[in-house]
């Protein structure tokens, strides 16, 4: 089951797509794919609503896809996750996991256009799990409970500005929240669709060229941990967001001079079970 949300920015209405490739409309059972929903019974009634046969087929042939996931609380970043792209930075993998906010407004669809920020040089392309929370989660002990408050699952790229973030002093923050800085889907799936979070292969291409191809099984923390541990210092509640870090191949771990992204470049990604993106990079 994949959870969509289709139409003009803004304008978005939730939608699911059965194992048969039909898109049908979930406005008779929600208004949006959000945090009230997820954190509620809202995945079961629409499953049963699917077996009911009472929801009305969607033509989306014409729909912009946006977003699957509306009204993000926080969206929380691990950096440096995976030992390889700690390695190609020249980083040390870290004994406890970086962390790191975007702010919501930096969302938009995994088809829509993505700006190079104004004086950038440095933009550049991360392919991530994201993980989205469906139950409030307090100073977790264990790793099955972590794992009970996930509601889903979804692609997300984790755009970089590496001057503003590394080179111009203060917190990562500034390279992280450019405008459209996080590309977001196609679809949410539901947790229970995907099982192991770890064993979920993910890839990235600029160009046609494939820069990153990777497991979700090398994470340095898996998601479990991370959850876990991001309950001992903040709280996590249903549609908050978890971006978990990418793999190596990044721009900023090859050789100079470094293939950072321009207006006119297109990126490519993809999770195994999670769809495919595509944006071309436009100039702000």
């Amino acid at each position: 089951m994949q959870l969509l949300r289709l139409g003009a920015p803004g304008s978005e209405r939730p939608a699911v797509r059965t194992e048969e490739g039909v898109v049908h409309d979930l406005t008779p059972v929600t208004a949006d794919i959000d945090g009230a929903f997820l954190g509620g019974d809202g995945v079961a009634r629409v499953r049963a609503a699917l077996d009911a046969g009472d929801l009305p087929v969607l033509d989306d042939s014409n729909l912009r896809v946006g977003p699957p996931l509306a009204g993000i609380g926080k969206i929380i970043c691990i950096g440096l996750n995976y030992s390889d792209h700690a390695a190609e930075t020249g980083a040390t993998a870290p004994d406890e996991p970086v962390v790191f906010l975007k702010t919501p407004d930096t969302v938009v669809g995994p088809y829509d256009e993505v700006l190079v920020p104004r004086k950038s040089v440095k933009t550049d392309w991360e392919v991530e799990l994201g993980v989205v929370i469906g139950r409030t989660a307090r100073y977790l002990d264990s790793h099955e409970e972590a794992l009970a408050c996930v509601a889903g699952y979804v692609l997300s790229h984790d755009v970089s500005e590496r001057e503003f973030q590394i080179e111009r002093g203060g917190t990562w923050d500034k390279g992280k929240n450019c405008e459209t800085f996080n590309p977001l889907g196609p679809w949410l799936a539901p947790a229970e669709d995907i099982g192991d979070p770890q064993q979920l292969g993910l890839r990235l291409w600029v160009n046609g060229e494939l820069k990153q191809d990777s497991s979700t099984k090398n994470m340095i923390f898996h998601v479990a941990e991370v959850i876990r541990y991001l309950s001992q210092f903040m709280v996590l509640r249903p549609g908050d967001l978890i971006n978990t870090g990418t793999p190596a191949g990044v721009a900023l771990g090859q050789a100079d001079p470094k293939p950072y992204l321009r207006a006119g470049d297109v990126v490519e990604l993809e999770i195994d079970g999670l769809g495919k993106q595509r944006q071309t990079f436009g100039a702000a």
